[in-house]
């Protein structure tokens, strides 16, 4: 079967409509990727990382698609993870398992992605199945060995004009500043990722807020330690071009806590005596301290809730985290985020950024948030719902609150790099559809919806993560 990429895809099916999208389309489908939230290593950009093979490159680091192949069956550690010693005949094995499985995965984004990737990056027209499996690996594998297909040529190919990692505390960044400080043109910034630092009841934590006390040479043997110790780290990021700090815990609750709450709370957690009840309490009062630096550094404050973590303890054992076995839960932003917004919701300085994977609370309590709020901006779908449908539902869900000035802009939050472009195309498709709905039934005229798709793509992750040291109004 030949693999056949229609360039009206995701378009809307009505002629009228898609006449209008196509013309939206094209208007912005070359403008230039900003990506300010995503999980790419910065290492691959500064080494100019030469990718080993097929699988180690579009299989073994997404989750997406090998959380589908574990659900019929395939062992996670035939798709390389997990694994130091995975051999090149292991890599092709693993290509073909993927390969024959592919049917697995019509009907959802990774279908879509994946297709964008053989047929508009590596230039590829064969379906995957059993019978083209080892004649796709070979292809793809002979691109890799090219200068065309490393990291930084990728990297420039795919237009990317901004793009975040995202880093620990701890960091030195060294992979940061090297790219700086050499000639390529491209801007790689760091992200500030404190979770595990604020997770008090981790067996780890006491050790890991230690190494946080060597490293920003600030003594976190009490509260008011911890807090000197986040704010040296933030600034050292800053000082590296961070524009962002990212916070995924369960829930998003904040905490105004007592000086000498927060002080006892801490020397329970350091003895290993906090109540459960009370870890969650102290984490919620200091995602609140989070929000206050925030507020005073301007480092924008992403908040990533609802993701319940590493829920098969088998595989979580044997395999670590980020490996698919994380799901959604129900999430709340109005009355947990109330303390925070009370606090800095309409300091100029503060930006919240509020992402969900419980796609109940667009309509019901972000869209409305962003409505009143300056600071907060309503965050693209991200993982379950960075999806076709989940795009287009997002889309109607928030826009009669909160308008589209205050949304995100695209945010990829891969660490696949070669789905980077796919899943941009994926959202000016589909916005380009959304607003030609919008001409087609006269309640957007044909300019405003040109100037709405290119703020969609520019304007408004740029405004969004204070991107060029403006808001780009």
């Amino acid at each position: 079967m030949q693999l056949s990429v229609d360039p009206d895809r995701l378009l809307p099916s009505d002629p009228a409509q898609r006449a209008v999208a196509r013309e939206l389309y094209t208007a912005v489908a070359d403008l230039p990727i900003i990506s300010p939230h995503g999980h790419v290593p910065a290492q691959w950009f500064a080494e100019n990382a030469r990718f080993p093979d097929p699988t180690a490159l579009l299989l073994t680091p997404d989750h997406y698609i090998n959380r589908v192949l574990h659900s019929h069956g395939v062992p996670l550690e035939r798709l390389g993870v997990g694994q130091s010693d995975f051999s090149e005949a292991d890599a092709r094995a693993a290509f073909a398992t993927f390969c024959r499985h592919w049917k697995e995965f019509r009907g959802t984004p990774m279908k879509y992605w994946f297709e964008d990737q053989l047929a508009g990056v590596f230039g590829i027209d064969l379906v995957p199945s059993a019978e083209t499996a080892d004649e796709l690996y070979d292809r793809i594998d002979a691109l890799l060995a090219t200068e065309e297909f490393r990291a930084r040529a990728l990297h420039d190919r795919f237009g990317i004009e901004f793009i975040a990692t995202t880093d620990d505390p701890c960091d030195d960044l060294r992979y940061h500043r090297q790219i700086a400080e050499e000639s390529w043109d491209a801007t790689v910034v760091p992200t500030f990722r404190p979770d595990k630092y604020l997770e008090v009841a981790r067996p780890e934590w006491v050790a890991d807020v230690d190494r946080l006390a060597e490293v920003s040479g600030v003594d976190t043997g009490d509260y008011a330690g911890w807090v000197g110790a986040m704010e040296a780290r933030r600034s050292y990021f800053t000082e590296h071009g961070a524009v962002s700090a990212d916070h995924a815990h369960l829930d998003i609750g904040m905490l105004a806590l007592d000086p000498a709450e927060s002080e006892q709370l801490y020397a329970q957690a350091r003895a290993g005596s906090i109540s459960a009840a009370d870890a969650v309490r102290l984490r919620r009062g200091m995602l609140f301290e989070q929000a206050r630096m925030a507020a005073e550094d301007g480092l924008v404050m992403t908040l990533h809730p609802g993701g319940l973590r590493n829920h098969h303890t088998a595989t979580f054992e044997r395999f670590g985290p980020d490996v698919g076995a994380d799901f959604p839960v129900r999430t709340e932003f109005v009355q947990p985020l109330q303390p925070g917004l009370d606090a800095f919701g309409t300091n100029p300085n503060f930006q919240l950024v509020l992402f969900t994977m419980d796609e109940t609370t667009f309509s019901r309590e972000i869209g409305p948030l962003a409505s009143f709020y300056p600071s907060v901006f309503a965050g693209a779908p991200w993982w379950f719902l960075d999806t076709p449908d989940g795009v287009t539902r997002y889309r109607e869900a928030v826009t009669e609150s909160c308008g589209f000035g205050k949304t995100s802009g695209m945010i990829d939050d891969t660490r696949a790099l070669l789905s980077i472009p796919a899943r941009h195309d994926m959202a000016r498709r589909l916005d380009s559809g959304y607003l030609a709905r919008l001409v087609t039934e006269h309640r957007l005229t044909m300019d405003e919806a040109l100037e709405t798709a290119h703020d969609l793509v520019v304007r408004q992750p740029r405004r969004t993560f204070k991107l060029n040291g403006k808001d780009d109004q």
